[in-house]
């Protein structure tokens, strides 16, 4: 099973479905804490639904997948370091029972979490996608994740 992840920053439209198309995703589960903002341009809510149906790929928008405002804040600020926020989402996510948001069994290894962030390093969806990776029943070494 792979779990794919992507931030939309720094891609145009073009360059964002390539990248979707050529991994071969057929869901984006959408897991930023805000996605109407019109910094995100072609990535707000409706305009993605609309462009992901248009060459069909699924949409979901999980909310509860993201941060608090106030982590995100926080580390956004400066007020707190990338090592405390990795500790404080990694504390939040079984809180948020993440296994029960995302039907991977269903999907075919075709699924792949949006955020805005362009590289994944300091990003929460690479850490979603860990969590996934490390608590799928029965995923163990099978689950490899690639961040395009």
């Amino acid at each position: 099973m792979t779990i794919y992840t992507i931030g939309f920053s720094k891609k145009n439209l073009r360059e964002f479905i390539a990248k979707l198309q050529n991994a071969g995703v057929k869901k984006v589960i959408d897991v930023r804490l805000n996605n109407t903002s019109q910094l995100a341009g072609y990535a707000k809510k409706e305009d993605l639904e609309y462009i992901l149906d248009l060459v069909g790929i699924g949409y979901e928008h999980h909310p509860e997948l993201a941060p608090t405002e106030e982590l995100l804040k926080g580390y956004k600020q400066k007020k707190i370091p990338w090592d405390q926020y990795e500790s404080e989402f990694n504390k939040i996510l079984p809180k948020r029972q993440p296994l029960k948001s995302i039907d991977f069994e269903n999907q075919n290894g075709s699924i792949c979490l949006l955020c805005s962030e362009d590289k994944p390093d300091r990003c929460h969806r690479r850490l979603l996608a860990e969590y996934y990776s490390r608590n799928l029943p029965g995923a163990g070494a099978r689950v490899e994740i690639k961040h395009l």
